[in-house]
């Protein structure tokens, strides 16, 4: 089974991220949940090649810098491994488009966590809040069930 390679992006301003609420598509695995904006690397894509074309797609802003705040490995039972580069971002300009996958909403990041997220998603998600220097995370999902997780290698 091959691997897919990622990028996910958190914007931020004013102490809130732009959340990609993901209502549109059918049969979508992450449909309901609430995410950050990004997707899977094209042909020869670099991860920050990836980032910049999918944040364009999805919300209309142009990045101008970004931190690469880290690497989390999503294994899973019902698909393949994957590898997603996760970046957050102060620094964009444009104008916010509609999302085809969903609906985008500023959501301070102090209420972030009540609401419907992946289970692993809590813990980089907290790791970017606490601004953690840069990180892998393992995250292991068996019948959609976080059953493992590793930070830098050692079990949390």
């Amino acid at each position: 089974m091959k691997s897919q390679l990622t990028t996910l992006c958190y914007l931020e301003k004013d102490d809130s991220y732009l959340m990609l609420h993901r209502v549109t598509k059918k049969n979508d695995i992450n449909h309901d949940k609430w995410i950050g904006v990004g997707g899977h690397f094209e042909h020869a894509e670099s991860p920050e090649d990836c980032l910049k074309r999918e944040v364009m797609e999805e919300t209309g802003l142009s990045l101008g810098s970004f931190e690469f705040r880290g690497i989390v490995t999503f294994v899973s039972d019902d698909s393949e491994a994957e590898y997603m580069h996760l970046f957050t971002s102060k620094d964009f300009s444009g104008t916010i488009i509609d999302c085809d996958e969903g609906k985008l909403e500023w959501v301070p990041i102090d209420k972030i966590d009540s609401l419907e997220l992946w289970e692993g998603d809590r813990i980089f998600l907290r790791l970017l809040k606490e601004k953690a220097p840069f990180f892998s995370l393992k995250l292991v999902y068996k019948n959609g069930v976080l059953v493992q997780k590793e930070l830098d290698g050692k079990a949390i």
